[in-house]
């Protein structure tokens, strides 16, 4: 999986915090994007993205998130102090909530651009992961959202 990672964030001092921690790590950054049409052009280069809610151009996170997962694989980890405006995190490994730490945000990037997405995910309680979804029978779909602090 590719090490390289797209920032979406429109808080230029996050979002330079962030690239500071991928970098420190040895991860690549293509770009910036504070908004969806940035974000949408970065995103070919990509193999992973940290995601904000709400942008500079209003809430498109989500949107972002679905498109750039769906477009061109790449995984998707929601850095958010709005966790509830996510939706249903369709096409996002899951979420790590504001402030950070640089222990939640190396977690989730391991698990990025890890073959297997579950690996790391128990190393860091910062980081909820999007469960998929469970099929208890062929009427019966059930959408989880497992806090990783409630185990």
């Amino acid at each position: 999986m590719s090490k390289t990672a797209l920032i979406v964030e429109d808080e230029i001092f996050v979002a330079l915090d962030l690239e500071r921690i991928l970098l420190d790590a040895g991860y690549n950054v293509a770009a910036i994007a504070a908004d969806r049409e940035s974000a949408l052009l970065a995103a070919p280069e990509c193999g992973f993205a940290f995601v904000d809610v709400n942008l500079r151009d209003g809430p498109t996170g989500p949107d972002i998130a679905r498109r750039i997962a769906a477009d061109y694989g790449i995984k998707v980890v929601f850095v958010t102090a709005n966790p509830t405006q996510i939706g249903d995190g369709d096409g996002a490994l899951g979420y790590i909530r504001k402030p950070f730490t640089e222990r939640s945000i190396l977690a989730a990037a391991a698990m990025a651009t890890s073959v297997n997405t579950s690996v790391n995910v128990a190393a860091s309680d910062d980081v909820v992961p999007f469960v998929a979804p469970v099929m208890t029978d062929a009427s019966c779909r059930h959408d989880l959202m497992v806090d990783a602090k409630a185990g």
